[in-house]
């Protein structure tokens, strides 16, 4: 059956004899694989060299490269080996001509051909379902602006000034975009492209286009309520025919509020009329600012407007503060006062502190350039360091997610382009980087099977913990030699864990939580060392460890 042009024409009644998959694991429990779905593999079988060290991914020209969702269907066991149990696609939908990252959308209700077709995208999902443990998988949407489906008056580009809205010019193509309801002037802002300023000023970041992408008129209003029905219809049925698990909403602090609220709380509604529990929606909200990332998570987020209270209707979002300062201060270039400080500024999004990891995906490196100008986190890191970034993710608060291409260590640096390598080569038959054997993707796996198999790192609360060289005086860590270390507590237990920033051996005193442990008592390596260590008296009543660790050792025990 060819695929509906209309949101009119779109069945979103129950498929007959469907059972929508429906899990009760919390998503902060899921370990997130994120992958560009053109550079990750083809159709071909291909297989890796076996071998320890790291491999360089494949430049390629931007544009359409080849990668397929067949290709991750036949990959799904390197996937679930790495210790992911969900996978997040880039936009899978129709795109305009050479964006191979799927944010140029120029139909909604299709797959791009380049990708496959909608039964890929079911055989997909079905396969991921089925494994032992289940995988869920996320799509990525673009509901802020359509693709460059039409043009300025000219065929010129233009710019934002003082919020003045243009005229329109002309449709690029007669058949696009889809649903053929998309195809309303009204429906778009016309205010020409955000200034580079202007990314979080209002109301040029809500009403101005990003790039040569033309932004929805998405406000409060008649025409802003025609624009997201549709965009919600459409949706939906995705939800409906692949049976998908999440969305990952693309730029959201760019929507209009209401927008953003009415599109999650439909969507959300939708998956629970088909039985869908715990259908994820998490935003891309692209600040280091606690202030603005407040607004949009949490049970005491969101602002006031008018006396009345503003939700936006999302679950989580991306957590661009940790990811900006991780990489730094596990290279020790950074202090570590501001992981301390951040963790201390989510303190009002939760009943605790282990709730806290219910409101924000976590991760170190991602496929834009514009946040990250040294490139991934590989690039100029040696293993041990990518091991303690990615461990850090692990075993902190918040739902880990990695980059595809990281556990092999890829170090794409420069502009977008280059930070989305391939992981296959077209002109060498055969072959893939899928290699399970590089000494990042084993201790990642390793790593993630001990956050799997342990609750309090998933659910436990999290405190940083102060160090000493002497085992009298002690305090929270400084500088760029040091001890990074902090505690997940799940009651009755605790897990610790620990990272040498230095490049030279350390030993380091601890502490650790007094109620839980008493002097003599031991506590054993989970990773990343053997045997166990002594809990000793310290100070004030309090206990602690001693850790023994080499340059850049990453540690977890319990």
């Amino acid at each position: 059956m060819p695929s509906p042009t209309r949101v009119d024409d779109i069945d979103l009644s129950p498929l007959p004899g469907k059972t929508h998959f429906n899990i009760t694991r919390e998503w902060r429990e899921e370990f997130i694989y994120f992958l560009l779905v053109d550079r990750f593999h083809d159709d071909s079988l291909r297989g890796p060299v076996r071998r320890s060290g790291r491999s360089a991914g494949i430049s390629v020209p931007s544009d359409f490269y080849g990668g397929t969702i067949r290709g991750i269907t036949q990959n799904l066991d390197y996937i679930a080996g790495l210790g992911c149990t969900a996978i997040w696609l880039s936009p899978i939908f129709e795109n305009n001509p050479r964006a191979y990252h799927g944010y140029d959308i120029n139909n909604y209700l299709d797959v791009d051909p380049h990708f496959g077709t909608k039964q890929d995208l079911v055989d997909l999902v079905e396969a991921a379902h089925r494994r032992n443990p289940p995988m869920r998988v996320i799509l990525d949407v673009v509901i802020n602006h359509s693709g460059d489906n039409w043009a300025y008056p000219g065929g010129f580009p233009y710019y934002y000034a003082n919020d003045q809205q243009f005229d329109f010019g002309f449709w690029r193509r007669p058949d696009r975009p889809i649903p053929e309801e998309l195809c309303r002037e009204h429906l778009y802002h016309r205010r020409g492209e955000i200034s580079s300023s202007g990314y979080d000023v209002y109301p040029e970041n809500q009403h101005g286009d990003i790039s040569a992408l033309k932004d929805y008129a998405n406000d409060d209003d008649v025409a802003g309520s025609e624009l997201i029905n549709i965009l919600i219809r459409a949706h939906c049925y995705w939800i409906r025919e692949a049976d998908v698990d999440g969305f990952r909403v693309d730029a959201v602090k760019h929507m209009g509020e209401l927008a953003c609220s009415r599109f999650c709380s439909n969507i959300r509604e939708f998956a629970y009329s088909l039985g869908k529990r715990r259908f994820f929606l998490f935003g891309e909200v692209a600040t280091p600012r606690d202030e603005i990332m407040d607004r949009y998570i949490g049970p005491n987020s969101s602002r006031q407007e008018g006396g009345k209270t503003v939700f936006f209707g999302l679950d989580s979002v991306l957590d661009f503060r940790l990811a900006g300062e991780l990489r730094w201060v596990i290279k020790g270039f950074r202090d570590p006062a501001v992981l301390f400080e951040r963790l201390e500024a989510q303190r009002n999004r939760a009943l605790n502190r282990g709730e806290i990891g219910r409101y924000l995906v976590t991760f170190a490196d991602n496929h834009d350039s514009f946040w990250q100008p040294t490139g991934r986190i590989a690039n100029g890191a040696p293993d041990e360091q990518v091991i303690g970034m990615v461990g850090h993710l692990l075993c902190a608060l918040g739902t880990p997610c990695i980059y595809y291409g990281t556990e092999q260590g890829f170090e794409g640096r420069g502009g977008d382009n280059e930070m989305r390598e391939a992981m296959f080569d077209k002109t060498t038959p055969g072959r893939n980087l899928l290699n399970t054997d590089c000494t990042l993707y084993k201790e990642i796996a390793q790593i993630a099977r001990v956050m799997r198999s342990n609750e309090a790192l998933r659910f436990g609360r999290m405190y940083f913990r102060q160090i000493s060289g002497d085992g009298v005086h002690f305090g929270l860590s400084y500088g760029n030699a040091y001890t990074l270390a902090f505690s997940r507590l799940l009651y009755p237990r605790e897990v610790l864990v620990a990272y040498n920033v230095s490049d030279r051996s350390r030993s380091d005193y601890v502490i650790v939580e007094a109620s839980l442990h008493k002097p003599g008592d031991v506590m054993h390596f989970l990773y990343g060392g053997v045997g166990s260590v002594k809990v000793e008296p310290a100070p004030d009543g309090a206990v602690c460890v001693r850790l023994d660790l080499n340059a850049r050792q990453f540690v977890i025990l319990q």
